[in-house]
């Protein structure tokens, strides 16, 4: 080799050495081992992995974790002498193209491999192994016809070659038949005529998609360095954030009232139009919440063209066609949540012309045995999506609801008056409980729907989710009975009948998992046609070919509401009910829904029948808003309403069994706290159960019991993060933590707290001695916020933002911290946008500064310039321990600067350099350092612009150099 292309060699050696960890956390991680395969193709073609080496690298199987074994085999890093062009060769010089192109065609290889007598039905069958992924099945294909010989593999060429050519001219004459055409014209029509409104008041009024649609957050549910900026529609089925690309499946996950469904009806209505996912010839679009009421056995045929759209002809053609292109073909399952069944994958189905039920039907799509290829877009809450799902998901995006500019966009839509709508802005301005309520778009609707009401009702009186559901049934029921007699509390009493049997459907609906309702299920609660006017239940739209009317509330946040006024105004349930609605336990696996609604109704030999008929466990989530509404509803501020309504003893013993079971409940979570380990602070890992049992409490809104509820948590540290904390969680929390005995730690990362879910969190500031809220989509503007009250409080001293969206602009507010807090410990601001400037304002404040321990900017874009003044100010700090500049572009300019920090300080033992432009000049300087610093443990220099030689050398002469 000459002298270049070797230290060509080395330097990819050494970077695949220094990057170690990185490319196995990248071929490891997905949980598929794919990635390890491609390199292992792509190493074999190149000849830098010998065959007899390969034969003795195990890929485990992905219920191990994707994963290597290597038995005793060595790369081949000088290169082979080529050998001579056979078909055996080829095989293995063309294998990552050769895999691509077999995978669809398989058993097409199979069947001329065995008519050719070079395989016989074992070889196949090990080939066609169930476990094996289409693009393994290759694989596998590949290494036998080569353990077969030469002719075998000319055979297999032979046949790609054949494929290929006939794939082409496929390819260009790809015309569907006539019928497959008037067919995807009937579809779109269909699709676009079920998608181009929005329903309001019962179906009364409509309101056009295109008017009111207002795009929610999007974000991957996992972290992914190539997105930059927020995702679009068409990137939930795009490439971005792929995670498992064998699997075919997308999840869409939000909160109830996110805006999942819109969202889905949004897409479908594009792609009706030719605006969007034109790469999709069909999409079939299902409500997993009307699939509950399909009792036939059904084949896949049967439930797209049934429950989607009915061909006219050649039902048989068109069907083929959609087997034998999967890939252009997209099916949407809204809320699988709601579905009666939880997931499974223990029956498995792969004939697409074979009856089942059709919930067996949706989890053999999902995991692809059923009509691989074909995509799939599901939504659900994340609550309902466990480890069996995910393992089958393509990859995972989060609806997070609106944005602040969201809400204002929506609120100027829903109102053709720009007066109003100013109004109504202004108004939630002035209360931002109820501004981080509205980041929930059906919270944010019923706000807008009853924008009387909201201006009229004083500021600040709207605090909880109860008060806006209640203010929307106010809303209604006058809507219909507008007269003067309906004003004042006597409104509910006027129309208690018509609550309490709405109220009975949604209760009974909530304990089957029934969320679309016949005209016998109404008949059987007493509905009738004037409390189906009042406009909380709408005529439910559905696609299959029933003449029937069936019904559903607005929503199922309001089918909960409802539940819980029957729970809190009914004489008839049993006293068991609330505390039985309470327990903070898995219902769904535990059977709870007997116990619990089978109590609480009339003993009717009817209800008894459909509360002890086959999987009808009653879903948690919507148990726990019920509970929620329950708890709102017994609060003081809304006792007033049930004066005339209920017997005052009634109402007094249910607020008591509420107040007993919100206390029990943080008790039995507190009482799980494990004791810290020695010389570790006590800390707390907070469950879902833990956030929703705050939201009750704050329902409440009584500070006795919020006092009573977490007076005996004792920790240093209170971990929230991936809790699904947003602004009205925030709300929840700070409203209960503020009245813990003493300060505490508080971790929220990994949430969507947002600039208003900061400010919802100051009230309980005083409270909190370190705040850690990395990736929360924070600005520079709840930075002010938080700052400006966090000087004000003793005990604040630690705070953690690292992947937010701060800038420079937010760097005056920490500088502004740092010069009047001398308590402050640690500011840790990684992986933002904040440049040499920003750097320079920071360290104007630690120029005054004299406790700081901790600064981390990693991740940042300070340079040499921002390290220099950084380097200045804190150059003579007698109480800074740890400082990272980690991927800033540092080069030997900063590390310069740096080195006087490292030569001055009595406190300093580690700095962070790594992934920087510093060269060996830099780092001498950081040698010399060190000779007069013994405290210094380490400073880290990984990913530098740096020789492997050098390396060598500085490591020798220093060893707390860390490369």
């Amino acid at each position: 080799k000459t002298d270049g292309g070797k230290k060509a060699l080395m330097c990819a050696q050494e970077l695949v050495l220094k990057q170690r960890t990185e490319i196995l956390h990248a071929l490891c991680s997905s949980g598929s081992a794919e990635h390890l395969e491609r390199v292992l193709d792509i190493l074999l073609a190149h000849g830098e992995l010998l065959w007899e080496d390969y034969q003795n690298i195990q890929v485990l199987p992905e219920e191990q974790g994707a994963a290597l074994s290597f038995s005793g085999c060595c790369l081949n890093l000088e290169k082979r002498e080529e050998s001579q062009s056979t078909s055996t060769q080829t095989l293995l010089t063309h294998r990552p193209s050769l895999v691509s192109k077999l995978q669809g065609c398989i058993d097409g290889a199979l069947e001329a491999l065995v008519v050719s007598g070079h395989f016989n039905s074992g070889d196949c069958n090990e080939v066609r192994l169930p476990i094996h992924t289409p693009s393994q099945q290759a694989r596998c294909l590949l290494d036998h016809v080569r353990s077969k010989g030469e002719s075998a593999a000319k055979v297999v060429l032979h046949y790609i070659e054949q494929k290929q050519q006939s794939g082409s001219q496929n390819q260009e004459k790809l015309t569907p038949p006539k019928d497959f055409l008037k067919y995807q014209k009937k579809l779109s029509s269909s699709v676009s005529a079920q998608s181009c409104f929005l329903s309001t008041y019962g179906g009364t009024s409509h309101m056009s998609l295109d008017d009111i649609y207002t795009e929610g957050e999007l974000e991957l549910a996992h972290d992914c360095a190539d997105v930059h900026g927020p995702l679009g529609l068409e990137d939930i089925v795009g490439t971005v954030g792929t995670v498992n690309e064998e699997a075919d499946t997308v999840l869409v996950s939000g909160e109830a009232g996110s805006g999942k469904s819109t969202l889905l009806q949004r897409l479908h209505l594009l792609w009706a139009r030719g605006a969007a996912l034109q790469d999709f010839l069909l999409l079939f679009p299902f409500s997993c919440r009307r699939l509950n009421s399909e009792q036939r056995e059904l084949s896949v045929q049967e439930l797209l063209f049934q429950h989607c759209c009915w061909p006219d002809r050649e039902q048989e053609e068109i069907f083929q066609f959609i087997l034998d292109h999967p890939h252009l073909i997209l099916f949407t399952f809204d809320g699988l949540d709601e579905l009666k069944q939880s997931f499974s994958d223990e029956h498995r189905l792969c004939c697409p012309t074979q009856r089942a039920p059709v919930h067996i039907l949706l989890f053999n799509l999902i995991q692809g045995s059923l009509m691989k290829g074909v995509w799939k877009v599901v939504t659900s809450r994340p609550e309902a999506v466990g480890p069996l799902l995910k393992k089958h998901l393509r990859k995972e995006v989060s609806l997070k609801g609106f944005s602040p500019s969201g809400i204002n966009c929506f609120v100027r839509k829903h109102h053709s008056d720009p007066t109003v709508a100013a109004k109504i802005l202004e108004s939630l301005q002035t209360n931002t409980a109820l501004l981080g309520l509205c980041h929930c778009p059906v919270l944010c609707w019923i706000v807008s729907q009853c924008h009387k009401e909201l201006l009229g009702c004083g500021e600040g009186s709207l605090q909880t989710i109860t008060d806006v559901y209640v203010m929307i049934l106010q809303h209604f029921l006058q809507h219909q009975s507008p007269l003067k007699s309906n004003m004042g509390l006597g409104w509910l009493q006027e129309h208690l009948t018509t609550v309490l049997r709405l109220g009975q459907l949604a209760f009974e609906g909530i304990g089957t998992t029934c969320y679309v309702f016949s005209c016998t299920d109404l008949e059987t609660c007493g509905v009738t046609d004037k409390d189906i006017c009042m406009g909380f239940l709408i005529q439910s739209k559905d696609m299959s070919s029933t003449h029937s009317k069936h019904y559903e509330f607005l929503h199922v946040t309001m089918q909960c509401f409802f539940a819980a006024l029957y729970l809190v105004l009914s004489s008839n349930t049993d006293r068991s009910a609330i505390p039985k609605l309470f327990e903070p336990q898995d219902i769904r696996d535990t059977g709870l829904t007997s116990r619990c609604f089978g109590a609480c109704l009339p003993s009717t030999d009817q209800q008894r029948q459909v509360l002890g008929g086959e999987a009808t466990a009653a879903e948690t989530p919507n148990l726990q808003i019920t509970a929620t509404f329950v708890s709102g509803l017994l609060s003081q501020r809304h006792r007033s309403l049930w004066l005339h309504c209920c017997p005052s003893a009634l109402m007094e013993k249910k607020v008591k069994q509420v107040s007993r079971c919100l206390s029990k409940g943080m008790q039995k979570h507190f009482k799980s706290i494990p004791q810290p380990v020695a010389g570790e602070k006590k800390s707390m890992h907070a469950m879902p159960d833990f956030v929703w049992l705050i939201k009750c409490i704050y329902e409440m809104q009584e500070s006795r019991i919020a006092k009573d509820a977490i007076s005996k948590l004792e920790v240093d540290h209170l971990k929230l993060t991936y809790c699904n904390i947003g602004p009205v969680e925030c709300t929840a929390l700070a409203y209960v933590l503020q009245y813990l005995r003493n300060p505490v730690g508080l971790q929220l990362d990994n949430n969507s707290v947002g600039d208003v879910g900061v400010e919802q969190l100051l009230p309980c500031m005083h409270i909190c001695n370190s705040l850690y809220l990395r990736n929360n989509n924070i600005t520079d503007e709840g930075i002010r916020k938080l700052i400006a009250k966090g000087i004000q409080c003793d005990n604040f001293q630690k705070i953690a933002l690292f992947n937010n969206k701060l800038t420079d602009a937010c760097t005056q507010h920490f500088s502004h911290l740092l010069k009047t807090k001398q308590d402050f410990l640690s500011l840790r601001l990684g992986n933002n946008n904040i440049t040499a400037e920003g750097a320079k304002q920071l360290a104007e404040g630690l120029r005054f500064n004299h406790s700081l321990q901790f600064l981390g900017l990693w991740g940042n874009k300070i340079g040499d310039a921002g390290a220099e003044a950084l380097a200045s100010a804190l150059e003579n700090s007698k109480t800074l321990v740890w400082l990272s500049l980690v991927g800033n572009g540092v080069g030997s300019a900063g590390a310069s600067a740096l080195a006087n920090i490292i030569k001055n300080s009595t406190s300093l033992e580690e700095i962070w350099l790594t992934q920087n432009c510093i060269t060996r000049t830099g780092v001498e300087c950081l040698i010399r350092a060190l000779e007069h610093n013994t405290r210094v443990k380490s400073i880290w220099l990984r990913n530098n612009d740096l020789s492997l030689e050098e390396v060598e050398e500085m490591t020798q002469r220093e060893s707390r150099l860390i490369f």
